[in-house]
């Protein structure tokens, strides 16, 4: 059963007030309203709200058994499935911390993550059972494993787990303040850096952004991005939150998606660039009734020009969203919205809109603070080029078991860090001009040079590399990498390429490889990437 629902609460400080609700409110809520709704449409099964109720209340009464509670991660390894979300909500009910994993990381880093997450247990789904074995000994803290579809040895079966659980209520002290998620982003470092995202962070969002639900009035959202992604998440518990029905896709594909909206009549779905180019660009786009559409939300990336152009045309009755943030503000910041997708109005207001969809992130969202701010740490006036800083309620506190870098990423008055450089116009429009740091971004997602430079500086061929981004057509930005070869040794563009077949994330191997006598490096002897860039970084 479902608790009363519960109404937000007001906080502030320095004389601003922000409605703030715990997520384990949104479920309580839509529940009491819409229990026999579906929540979860996935692969035929439909998972009712009271369902995921109960579901999440049979696992977190499993979980207290084990002796989990309150401040404990729990690790889930998993494309999308209902089984995050029931997994999520159970974690939140016990008051502990859900860390879902990149599934597409290497043996080395999930160790990595496991470790330094602290988590005690761990959700595998069935694909990755095998990557697990191999690394159970490098994650001595994890002391319970649970495979999500298929019986595995020394592992408990997802389906008998939640058995042994009791559908009662699980009451457990919750603080809106309380850390409810921890994701892992890719640094310029190498190493991931995990960013603890509160209750209240999805809580002031929602609020601000989303209607509540509405018994007369349903919708469809289809979410195929993945749920490690701050993103996805953001768009899971907004959906939850507004009594939405969620048509869940393990991982995105262009006919299944079509497919998905047209048999389940989507509203609303969130694509990276890259997925929208594909579902423009498919032969079969004209075959498929997407008409049910009404608003899609892409970000995560930069959006080619043509791209989002050819959208608008193809796709007339739908409007479209830009939104952009980072895992560190439980994402979305900013937003270009559906109004500035429209291409209407005299010469020049179409010219201003062509100018704004070709380069604006739109304007700050109420609850947030942009800025852009000077090399010497004091913030500049409208137009002039800076990095985009930013404050406010869900803007995390610090990285976790982090305290370098969260001091390098957060001022002493709250400003975060973004490393994204840009400006501002006379009306708000925030532009971006590029990154600070060497971040690459492909579809999506992080890739840090480092780490690729360390696994490509391993051939026996190679002197030294720097691993730079080039400019993509559907993926925003693909890694090259710049090889200075060693004294009288030979080797090939595809040679370096396969080289890191085995070794890195698909994502992350090189597209290109450019051959130099050496890398240059400034009177410290650091290796210049944005010489590599000004020189290679073309397409």
């Amino acid at each position: 059963m479902f608790n009363s629902p519960l109404s937000y609460k007001e906080r502030g400080t320095g004389g601003e007030v922000h409605k703030t609700m715990n997520t384990l409110d949104f479920l309580t809520i839509t529940g009491s309203i819409c229990p026999d709704r579906p929540a979860v449409l996935f692969e035929g099964k439909r998972h009712t709200y009271a369902d995921i109720n109960e579901s999440s209340n049979r696992l977190a009464n499993a979980l207290i058994a084990l002796g989990l509670g309150k401040g404990d991660s729990i690790a889930m390894l998993q494309v999308n499935s209902p089984e995050v979300l029931q997994v999520y909500y159970a974690t939140a009910k016990i008051g502990g911390i859900f860390v879902p994993l990149n599934f597409r990381a290497k043996e080395d880093e999930i160790a990595y993550l496991l470790q330094h997450s602290e988590a005690k247990v761990l959700f595998v789904g069935d694909r990755y059972i095998p990557l697990v074995e191999s690394i159970r000994d490098r994650a001595p803290g994890v002391k319970h494993f649970i495979s999500i579809w298929t019986k595995a040895k020394d592992m408990v079966l997802f389906d008998d787990f939640m058995a042994s659980g009791s559908p009662e209520d699980v009451f457990t002290p919750v603080d809106d303040n309380d850390v409810s998620l921890l994701l892992y982003t890719a640094g310029t470092t190498g190493k991931p850096k995990g960013v603890p995202i509160t209750h209240n962070s999805f809580g002031v969002y929602v609020l601000g952004n989303v209607d509540p639900p509405d018994p007369d009035k349903q919708e469809v959202n289809l979410l195929t991005v993945p749920l490690y992604h701050v993103a996805g998440f953001q768009g899971l518990l907004s959906a939850i939150y507004g009594g939405r029905t969620v048509a869940m896709m393990r991982q995105f594909e262009v006919k299944e998606w079509m497919d998905t909206v047209q048999k389940e009549k989507a509203n609303r779905a969130m694509l990276v660039p890259t997925m929208l180019k594909r579902v423009i660009d498919d032969p079969d786009f004209a075959k498929y009734d997407l008409s049910s559409l009404k608003v899609i939300t892409y970000g995560a990336a930069s959006m080619p020009f043509d791209v989002i152009k050819k959208a608008i045309q193809v796709m007339p009755k739908v409007r479209f969203i830009n939104a952009f943030g980072q895992t560190e503000t439980a994402s979305t910041i900013t937003t270009l919205g559906t109004e500035d997708h429209v291409i209407e109005g005299t010469e020049e207001q179409k010219a201003k809109k062509l100018r704004r969809l070709a380069s604006s992130i739109g304007k700050p969202l109420p609850d947030v603070e942009i800025a852009i701010m000077g090399e010497d740490g004091k913030l500049l006036p409208t137009g002039q080029v800076g990095e985009i800083v930013a404050r406010g309620p869900r803007v995390m506190a610090g990285y976790w078991k982090d305290p370098e870098k969260t001091a390098k990423a957060l001022s002493k008055d709250g400003w975060l860090h973004t490393n994204d450089v840009g400006w501002m116009d006379e009306e708000g429009y925030i532009y971006l001009s590029g990154r600070g740091d060497d971040m690459i971004i492909r579809g999506g997602e992080n890739i840090s040079p480092e780490e690729v430079e360390q696994v490509i500086q391993a051939h026996p061929a190679v002197e030294e590399v720097a691993v730079i981004a080039v400019p993509d057509q559907e993926y925003g930005q693909q890694p090259r990498a710049c090889v200075a070869l060693k004294k009288g040794a030979k080797a090939t563009q595809e040679e370096i390429i396969e080289f890191t077949r085995t070794r890195l994330s698909s994502f992350k191997r090189p597209r290109t490889v450019v051959f130099m006598d050496e890398l240059p490096r400034n009177a410290m002897g650091k290796v210049l990437r944005k010489a590599c860039r000004e020189k290679y970084g073309q397409a």
